[in-house]
């Protein structure tokens, strides 16, 4: 078969191009490895560090090839290491998370791919080289992702040279002697080391930063960082975007040269100890797009140029010190989203020049410390350009006498609080309407509003219901858990409300916080609380009409921690079914309760208030266990015996700090205590007080010693028994005590000279005992000089009674003296008393004695009328003796 030449020729040539192609193929998918020295510099890193899962991340670093080590990214063509990622993403702070938490802020990943890209990232655009650093976490298990690195950063890092990007951040259990290693890696451009201690005692940190030209991002956030140079000789890393210092305790304020990072985009110092008065240089960074000042000590008020940060999307100034006008210049900022000004004093009028302009505005945050001293005065049919999502305004006033229209229109509001805003009048049901399907936190509560709650409307996304300190009136919708199914947090505390107390309440599952608190609400609690609610923590119907028995079905309740029922008309025993519960507060104060006191309580207990009832029996020996136990309040009641003589094992009311009290979120618990002689509503600083109260029962025996070891005692009420024996002697221990009432009971005895040292003591009533002897004084019992406190003890003498001691002066003047008086005074003057009382017996004697020793014929006439006055006398005496006989019929002639 004959061949043709030029075929046998292309087609060599074909395969001789295929081969060649097939064999480049090869050598492209042939895996690069790494190289042997960054190697090295890898294993020297892992040998100082470790991790707290299993398997952890660097379980995967073994075998030559690091380049295939979880973390770890190398250059295709070269094999040197550009990417190293053994970041902890569960330890990365959230963005205004100091301030609300109860946002689902997961949905802005969602919506924008790369909100979440950057390990940095807290909303701003991302990078396409931001988005490839996390590759491996995002493809990794939730247990690998959430892996924490302890132990020490060594220096061998510095080795790889070609690294661009190095994540460490939210590793809190890692340090690092210096960062002198950083300024070998030049050509780093992403540097996140947030949570992780850098062990710097001067600024010289920065200097290593500054060696690295081409620094797009640095976040340093809670890198325990004192020092922050003021002024660099030259800057070096000009090409900065992101740069976040978040949470370092800094000594020194905002430094000069920060302001010639013209390339920033986005400046975080949120809670990094700045203070001075927020410069007008912040308006020179005009590419910024995100800036966080809040929760530091800036003062003053926000300067005009902030008008110039035109690219500006998130401002947040928010808890810090500043006062004065939201100045007109802020509605220049068109592109801005988020505003949070929370917590500082601001005062003025905001009217539309400063919202007007606003017209990507979606989250409005604003508070002030000054009560309504910030107004919003726009026209009454003012529809700004802004569509909000979130809202939130405290302690400012808005001016009309409805309903303003401009929140009217907002139609897209998920989350509203407008709390003490001086909202009169009745909400607009068509504006909730607009607004229901999508709401999911409505806080309108501490202002004037009026009408009943809305029994029509539809809530399934609310979860955060706060309506307290209002005037609304009406029932609870009967059908609350179909017109909220969602409800997490309920308060219509303080309102004018009626009626009785859904049954359906009970069906909301998710139902966490339950305060009907302070309303007109009557009949019996819910019957049928069931296990389906196991995430209820607090139940607070207070001060209500509320009757009938506490059901025993609340004992289903089993992460129940506080239950308050106090002053109703609450009957029966109290179920012992709620020893299932993690009761850690229980006050049912000021009903009709019955019974025995619960020996069963838990050791938990922080606070047990049963006063005002109708409990019998005896004080439970079990409750010596309550080690947790700040709060006893049993006054008025009937309870009889001995007080026990172990209260010694109250350990929180001697170590103030050992057990701290766990506040709930969204909830202040409320309760009056009698002190100082006074009843006091006590709230945020509720978790202070120290207190027993025993009074008003029929209590025999003595004071037990071991009461006086509780050192950290405020209060203590044994009035009103019949308690016998006498004051303990190691009263004076006691050095907190503020309130000791120990009236109408039977004590005798002296008042002992140790309760001079109780320095605390602002109230004392010890009237009507049978107390004897000098009433002691001296230091804080000198204060307390009402004659009233010693009432009713017939043997007490001493001030500040009339009585008078035996062995006390009988002038008219005070009986007591003070303390220098009993010194004698001035040590000079002393001198000069005695010294003039000699000198006048010695002037005086021989001025008389001396002169009769002398002149004889005045020691004659001297002597001579001395026989005179002598003879008188005689007279005298016995002419009045003749004429008391003769008055008498003695005289026998």
């Amino acid at each position: 078969m004959m061949i043709n030449y030029n075929h046998t020729v292309v087609v060599f040539l074909l395969l001789s191009l295929g081969i060649f192609k097939l064999g480049s193929c090869s050598e492209n998918n042939v895996t690069v490895k790494c190289i042997k020295s960054e190697r090295e510099a890898l294993v020297r890193f892992k040998e100082g560090v470790s991790v707290n899962d299993i398997p952890g991340k660097l379980s995967s670093w073994v075998g030559e090839d690091c380049c295939q080590w979880k973390g770890v990214e190398c250059d295709n063509e070269s094999g040197h290491v550009t990417k190293l990622n053994l970041s902890n993403p569960a330890g990365r702070p959230r963005h205004f998370d100091y301030y609300e938490s109860n946002q689902n802020r997961a949905c802005d990943a969602c919506s924008d791919p790369c909100a979440s890209s950057s390990p940095y990232s807290k909303g701003r655009e991302c990078s396409k080289s931001s988005r490839s650093l996390l590759g491996d976490v995002n493809s990794s298990s939730s247990e690998d992702a959430n892996a924490s690195l302890s132990g020490e950063i060594t220096r061998y890092l510095g080795n790889l040279s070609s690294l661009t990007h190095l994540d460490l951040g939210g590793n809190y259990n890692l340090s690092t002697k210096n960062l002198d290693w950083v300024s070998s890696l030049s050509s780093l451009k992403y540097l996140y080391m947030g949570g992780v201690k850098i062990n710097h005692t001067k600024a010289d940190w920065l200097y290593a930063i500054n060696m690295l030209p081409s620094l797009l991002e640095l976040s340093l956030y809670s890198c325990e960082l004192k020092h922050l140079p003021s002024s660099l000789t030259f800057l070096n890393f000009t090409s900065l975007h992101v740069l976040d210092l978040s949470y370092n305790p800094f000594n020194t304020s905002i430094p000069k040269w920060l302001f010639s990072l013209t390339s920033l985009t986005n400046l975080d110092l949120t809670s990094s100890n700045q203070g001075g008065i927020i410069l007008d240089s912040f308006g020179s960074l005009r590419s910024l797009k995100y800036l966080y000042l809040g929760v530091n000590r800036f003062y003053g008020s926000i300067p005009a140029s902030i008008g110039n940060l035109s690219s500006l999307k998130e401002l947040d100034l928010s808890y810090n010190k500043m006062n004065g006008t939201i100045p007109e210049s802020l509605g220049q900022l068109s592109k801005l989203v988020k505003l949070f000004l929370l917590e500082n004093s601001w005062d003025g009028v905001i009217t539309e020049a400063q919202l007007m302009n606003l017209r990507s505005l979606e989250e409005f945050m604003l508070t002030t410390n000054k009560s309504q001293s910030l107004i919003f005065n726009v026209t009454r049919d003012w529809r700004p350009p802004f569509k909000l999502k979130s809202l939130h305004l405290e302690s400012c006033r808005i001016i009309g006498p409805t309903f303003p229209v401009w929140l009217q229109v907002q139609s897209e509001l998920t989350y509203v609080t407008l709390t003490n805003v001086g909202i009169e009048g009745t909400i607009s049901e068509e504006w909730l309407s607009t607004i229901s399907s999508q709401l999911t936190h409505l806080d309108l509560s501490n202002n004037q509003i009026k009408g009943n709650l809305p029994h029509q409307l539809v809530f399934p996304n609310v979860t955060k219901l706060f309506l307290q300190n209002n005037s609304f009136s009406g029932p609870i919708p009967s059908n609350i858990s179909d017109l909220m199914p969602s409800l997490q947090h309920l308060d219509l505390s303080e309102n004018l409300l009626y009626g009785k107390i859904p049954l359906s309440i009970t069906k909301i599952k998710n139902l966490t916080i339950l305060v009907l608190r302070r309303n007109n609400l009557s009949g019996e609690l819910p019957p049928h609380w069931n296990s389906s609610q196991m995430s209820l923590h607090v139940v607070d119907i207070s001060y209500n009409n509320i009757c009938g028995k506490i059901p025993s079905s609340m004992g289903f309740l089993g992460n129940l921690s506080i239950l308050v029922l106090s002053n109703n008309n609450l009957s029966g025993e109290i179920p012992s079914s709620l020893q299932n519960c993690s009761v850690v507060s229980m006050d049912f104060g000021g009903n009709r309760l019955s019974g025995n006191l619960p020996s069963w309580i838990e050791s938990d207990i922080f606070m047990l208030r049963l006063r005002s009832n109708l409990f019998s029996g005896i004080i439970p020996r079990k409750w010596c266990s309550l080690y947790k136990l700040r709060i006893l309040d049993l006054a008025h009641n009937n309870l009889f015996g001995g007080i026990p003589d172990c209260f010694n094992n109250f350990t929180a009311m001697v170590d103030h700090n050992t057990f701290g009290y766990k506040s709930i979120e969204n909830y202040t618990e409320k309760a009056n205590i009698v002190t100082k002689g006074r009843e006091y509503e006590y709230d945020h600083n509720l978790q202070l007080v120290i207190y027993i109260d025993l009074s008003g029962n029929s209590l025999t025996g003595g004071i037990p010693i071991q009461i006086t070891s509780l050192t950290r005692l405020g209060t203590l009420n044994l009035s009103m028994n019949h308690l016998n024996g006498s004051i303990p002697k190691n009263i004076g221990n006691m050095r907190w005590l503020e309130t000791l009432d120990l009236s109408n009971n039977r004590l005798f005895g002296p008042i002992l000279e140790s309760m001079s040292s109780l320095t605390s003591l602002s109230h004392l009533n010890l009237s009507f005992n049978n107390l004897t002897g000098r009433i002691p004084s001296g230091n804080q019992l000198q204060t307390l000089d009402d004659v009233t406190i010693y009432k009713g003890n017939p043997l007490l003498c001493g001030s500040p009674l009339p009585t008078k001691c035996l062995g006390d002066e009988t002038s008219d003047g005070p009986s007591s003296t003070s303390v220098d008086d009993k010194q004698g005074g001035d040590n000079y003057e002393r001198i000069w008393f005695y010294a003039s009382i000699g000198l006048g017996f010695v002037v005086g004697f021989w001025s008389v004695c001396g002169t009769l020793l002398l002149k004889k014929s005045w020691r004659h006439c001297y002597f001579r009328f001395c026989d005179d006055i002598k003879d008188r006398i005689a007279l005298l005496i016995a002419l009045r003796v003749v004429h008391l006989k003769r008055k008498f019929g003695l005289d026998k002639n």
